[in-house]
């Protein structure tokens, strides 16, 4: 191994840690999104735009990009201002706590609220006496925003930018795209990989939002919603099965306490099941046993919270990938 070859592992190895310490996996994840989604429509596109391939297929990314986040906006708001969406999570939640205050100790059942007014009123409460923790999540939440933005433009710049190996290419320059290159290789099959799980998960949770649950006469409201949602989110490793398992349960206790546990009961095992899935589904497609990877998931875990469990299969499947490459095993 030369020792350009050595500086380049120093360095990327260097860089994950960077993007794990200070919080720029978001970024990295967006601005690696957008450079592979790019350079994978350019080759699809004719031969004779080679020269334009990469910039067209930037334009088009960009068009999809801004089109699903106008309409994932576009959606939020129908949803909070249309009479099935907040108010009727709301009527749900107040008919699901008036039906806990029966079974709940009387000094806890008064302080639940009773009316959506009531409810809103608790939360006004709340907000009021945490404003300080929610302006802070609110200012990390555009930050990380503004990270994600900055890491797609500098992904789109990179994708149009051509990386053309050629003699005169200076060697260390040369071990840097090999890193770039074996990156964006395991990132987009465990991307690709994520997308298997995500489908899964939800085909798992309409099995039994939508068959099982009205086989026994048990009928969620808003379950095709909460099927699609669970879909949506389900692109975020972790966090978002958090999201829509918590609606489900808070819904499903509207029904019955039973259907409540029920649904706590299965969504548990279902996430439990998503660490095995995770590792089986991605190991396949980075070559990797599922001990390795859900080794993996929990080392970083330890080390780096969410965003090293988030993190851990695409770096591990760049680090087996790069070891083979030099024949260690």
């Amino acid at each position: 191994m030369s020792r350009y070859t050595t500086t380049s592992y120093v360095l990327a190895v260097t860089a994950v840690l960077l993007v794990l310490h200070f919080h720029l996996l978001p970024a990295t994840f967006a601005g690696l999104a957008v450079y592979v989604l790019t350079l994978k429509l350019a080759r699809h596109l004719p031969k004779n735009m080679n020269r334009f391939a990469h910039k067209v297929a930037l334009g088009v990314v960009v068009i999809c990009v801004i089109t699903c986040l106008t309409s994932a906006c576009a959606a939020v708001w129908s949803f909070i201002g249309s009479s099935h969406g907040i108010a009727a999570l709301l009527a749900t939640v107040v008919d699901t706590l008036a039906g806990l205050r029966k079974a709940l100790p009387a000094s806890v059942a008064d302080v639940l609220p009773t009316t959506i007014e009531g409810l809103r009123q608790q939360l006004v409460e709340i907000m009021g006496d945490h404003v300080q923790k929610i302006s802070v999540v609110g200012m990390e939440g555009i930050k990380v925003f503004a990270h994600i933005l900055l890491g797609m433009v500098v992904g789109g710049m990179a994708a149009v930018h051509h990386f053309t190996e050629h003699d005169k290419t200076p060697p260390f320059i040369s071990a840097m795209r090999s890193r770039l290159r074996t990156l964006t290789t395991a990132f987009d099959k465990v991307v690709f990989a994520q997308v298997k799980i995500s489908g899964l998960n939800t085909a798992l949770t309409a099995i039994y939002l939508l068959i099982a649950l009205p086989l026994f006469g048990i009928h969620l409201p808003m379950a095709a919603i909460l099927v699609l949602l669970t879909f949506a989110v389900g692109m975020l490793p972790v966090v978002g099965n958090l999201v829509s398992n918590s609606l489900i349960v808070v819904i499903s206790l509207g029904v019955s306490p039973a259907v409540g546990a029920a649904s706590l009961l299965f969504l548990v095992l279902i996430h439990k099941a998503e660490y095995f899935m995770n590792a089986r589904i991605v190991g396949h497609e980075v070559q990797a046993t599922a001990w390795e990877l859900l080794s993996a998931m929990l080392i970083l875990e330890a080390v780096f919270g969410v965003a090293g469990l988030v993190a851990a299969p695409v770096a591990y499947a760049w680090l087996k990938a790069e070891v083979k490459a030099q024949g260690m095993i």
